[in-house]
């Protein structure tokens, strides 16, 4: 069935005698509801009765009344006023006004005299007002009038003049349209301004001027163009390309109409397309009403009737144009139910979309359906392998679309097939977790994680798997397997809440049960996920074996867990009791990150130092071992230093054994086993500037002296001795040092440390002079201002105020500030003297 947007039906044929044929033939036909009045050649005005839902036939139709206004003189013009039932007639250049029903002339309204052309404005606002606006065009003035129209009167309100006498005109609102021979114009009722258009070349009976309705005008335009002007002046749509000789043109919204002789074409004001052709035979001209259009020839009266839209709609739909359905819909959105405005949009949005998805365009396609609303299981039907079969589900586009399985449609080209599984990938994820996918969340999550395994997008795939989804396990798992996707199943289950399920799996990875060549770092993943769960069973349910693979990697479970999901310390000490790298670890969290102060974590750190290195001693470096434990030592103060001392006083460990004489005082017996049993003077001179950190110099002068008298001690230790020196003249007082030095040794073997000594000394008492002369300038500079101000004399007059307290000077005593204002002695705590 070819689309229509118009039915055609011949209501009326004129009967007369061959001899009144071409004296009685049409005119021009006016139409109001059932009533339609046809004006006729010979002056005579027919009131014609259509009874409703006419069907053709022709004997229903009944002639109620005929006026005969004259003997000769055609009816040019008629017009109908519903809100005072007025019929207007211009015949003979004049316009007269009847009653609509009898046809009788209004007596209160007087003939018009030398008019050429008239037209009614049809305002909203004219029930209210109780007038109509018309709009007349004098026979002998270049002009046109405005006339204010009643039920008994008409007067002239304004005249606008012209520079030509028009030759058609159309009004809309305050707006009047004129064409002359030779241009258009719009003139403004309120204002009586005229503007130009644009010139054109017709002829007199071409030239044409329709209203639109809202402010806008269809015109006549040059190069067989029919313009759309709106009333203030400008283009906003693109011009029609209509036929040549055009004999009239009317618009029935959304489409435009033009006729000819010999046909009638009926254009879309949407996209300018032709969607109907009528043959006629003689047609001379057309009204358009609110369901349709007449057209009238010398005889017969034919009626098209507007096809309702979700009629016009549903032929598109079913010839597959569905771009054009789209634009009709949108064009008669205001006609329609917004309901079923909805659901049209959104089903032929969808069918639009099906089109571009066979070409491939798949871009558009995606944006269509989205924007359509499309049920994602109405795309997932034509993957059969990739739907989940868990329900029913019944198409809502099967009578529309004819879907074809894509297998099916790309089985010779694996290529075109991949292009197709990636669109559906874009479109699902697009949809995914929106309100459009809401009702069917399970068949989209098991079609992309089919999808991914089909594509081998491992990334999507884990992403879809370790966050939460409704995918089933029933059905997913399977696929999984089958494709050896282990580690994702792991994620499955995890994200399903099946913890154990997941980690028994990935560790069967782990020890080489399952091999899956899409993961790596599987160990990494598990000490990661146990360190963040919060179900603690489970975590003591792999916490073992974690250990005995990794003890370094493995003590993360416990040292990288969230601060509100904590496990017991002395727990998770014991369970490391088998694993003494884990432990050392876990202690160091326990007092550098959760800034443990107790005594017994510190004692089982400094002992598993100690242990630590001890073993790093025989099988490799240890000195990273042995920094921390020299680090703590030195730093804290909570472990018991007789418990460690005992542990390390018969190993090799000096320097720690030094430290922890240090820490008791025994700075001497400290520097002792440095320097003859370590013998490591660098070392030495190192624990005396370790051990004055944050002391005064006399602390840090007495520990170098100590290790001085052990150097001078030993008569293999003379040049560290000096070497001591000379590290250290600042600090080192030479009055005390001589006193210890052997009377053996010549002024030549510590010169440089005299020298540097005397520097120092002589340095310090200059800065000390320095000192005491500032010192000595700021109190001079205090003393003088005191004299200055003892030298300044005051007076004081009868009734001076006082400047704080602002009562009478009435004393001898009295103070003054540095501005010289006076006050009394009780009030010079004020801030500014």
């Amino acid at each position: 069935m070819a689309f229509k947007a118009f039915t055609h039906t011949h209501i009326y044929e004129k009967q007369s005698t061959s001899k009144e044929k071409d004296k009685s033939s049409i005119q021009c036909v006016e139409r109001y509801d059932q009533n339609v009045y046809l004006g006729t050649k010979d002056a005579t005005v027919l009131h014609l009765i259509l009874p409703s839902g006419t069907d053709g036939d022709q004997s229903k139709i009944r002639e109620c009344r005929v006026r005969k206004l004259g003997s000769s003189h055609p009816v040019a013009h008629l017009r109908v006023v519903p809100l005072f039932n007025h019929l207007l007639i211009l015949w003979d250049r004049s316009v007269a006004a009847f009653n609509m029903f009898s046809l009788e002339p209004v007596p209160a309204l007087k003939k018009i005299q030398h008019v050429n052309l008239f037209e009614v404005c049809n305002s909203l606002l004219a029930a209210q007002a109780e007038c109509v606006e018309m709009v007349t065009s004098s026979s002998r003035r270049k002009a046109i009038r405005i006339h204010v129209v009643g039920v008994d009167r008409w007067d002239v309100v304004k005249e606008v003049p012209l520079l030509q006498d028009p030759v058609a005109l159309a009004v809309d609102g305050g707006c009047v349209c004129v064409g002359t021979s030779d241009r258009y114009l719009l003139c403004d009722l309120r204002t009586g301004g005229s503007d130009e258009l644009f010139p054109h070349n017709h002829s007199r009976q071409r030239v044409i001027v329709t209203s639109m309705g809202r402010g806008e005008f269809l015109l006549n335009g040059p190069e067989s163009l029919g313009v759309f002007v709106m009333k203030t002046g400008i283009c906003q749509r693109p011009p029609l390309q209509w036929p040549q000789e055009v004999l009239a043109a009317g618009v029935c919204f959304p489409y435009i109409l033009t006729l000819q002789p010999q046909v009638l074409s009926v254009y879309s004001a949407v996209d300018q397309q032709c969607k109907q052709t009528v043959s006629l035979s003689e047609a001379k001209g057309l009204l358009c009403t609110s369901d349709g259009v007449l057209v009238f020839t010398e005889r017969d009266i034919f009626s098209l009737r507007l096809v309702p839209p979700e009629e016009q709609i549903q032929t598109l739909v079913m010839h597959e144009r569905f771009e054009e359905a789209l634009l009709l819909l949108d064009a008669v959105q205001d006609q329609l139910p917004l309901d079923s405005f909805k659901e049209l949009q959104k089903a032929i949005t969808c069918l639009a979309g099906f089109v571009h998805f066979y070409q491939k365009d798949f871009s558009e396609a995606r944006d269509l359906f989205i924007t359509g609303e499309l049920d994602p299981r109405e795309i997932l039907r034509l993957y059969p392998d990739l739907l989940c079969h868990s329900e029913e589900f019944q198409s809502q586009l099967d009578h529309l679309n004819k879907g074809r399985h894509i297998q099916v449609l790309c089985r010779d080209n694996r290529n075109t097939f991949h292009h197709y599984l990636a669109f559906l990938g874009d479109f699902l994820r697009a949809v995914r977790g929106t309100e459009q996918a809401l009702k069917c969340s399970k068949e989209v999550d098991y079609a992309l994680l089919r999808l991914y395994v089909e594509l081998g997008d491992t990334q999507n795939l884990q992403q879809l798997v370790a966050f939460p989804n409704l995918c089933s396990l029933d059905y997913c798992v399977p696929v999984l397997e089958q494709h050896r996707r282990y580690f994702a199943i792991g994620s499955l289950y995890q994200s399903h809440g099946n913890y154990i399920d997941a980690i028994k799996t990935w560790v069967k990875i782990e020890d080489g049960l399952h091999e899956d060549p899409f993961c790596s770092d599987v160990y990494g993943h598990i000490v990661q996920t146990l360190s963040q769960l919060q179900d603690t069973d489970v975590v003591w349910k792999f916490a073992d074996w974690t250990l005995q693979r990794n003890q370094e990697i493995a003590v993360q479970i416990f040292n990288k867990r969230p601060p509100d999901v904590q496990f017991e310390t002395q727990d998770v000490l014991a369970l490391m009791e088998k694993y003494p790298l884990a432990m050392l670890y876990h202690l160091e969290f326990l007092i550098y990150d959760l800034n443990s102060e107790d005594e017994r974590h510190h004692n089982r750190l400094a002992l598993a130092y100690v242990t630590q290195s001890l073993r790093d001693e025989e099988e490799s470096d240890s000195r990273e071992t042995r920094g921390k434990l020299q680090q703590l030592l030195w730093e804290s103060r909570f472990y018991d230093f007789s418990t460690v001392y005992e542990r390390v006083e018969s190993t090799t460990l000096r320097l720690e054994k030094a430290i922890l004489l240090g820490r008791t005082g025994g700075h001497s017996q400290a520097l002792q086993v440095l320097v003859h049993q370590e013998g490591d003077l660098k070392a030495a001179e190192a624990y005396c500037c370790r051990a004055a950190r944050g002391k005064d110099a006399v602390f840090r002068q007495t520990l170098l002296l100590t290790l001085l008298q052990i150097y001078l001690s030993s008569e293999d230790l003379g040049s560290a001795a000096v070497d001591l020196l000379n590290n250290h003249p600042r600090v080192l007082a030479a009055e005390k040092v001589i006193q210890l030095l052997p009377e053996a040794w010549s002024v030549q073997l510590v010169s440089q440390f005299l020298v540097g000594s005397l520097r120092a000394t002589c340095h310090q008492r200059r800065m000390a002079q320095l000192q005491k002369a500032m010192a000595q300038v700021e109190l001079t500079r205090h003393k003088v201002i005191w004299m200055e101000t003892l030298k300044t004399k005051f007076r004081l007059d009868k009734g001076q105020k006082c400047k704080v307290c602002q009562k009478d000077l009435a004393e001898p005593e009295f103070a003054c500030n540095l501005t010289g204002e006076l006050m009394h002695t009780s009030c010079r705590g004020f801030p500014s003297t």
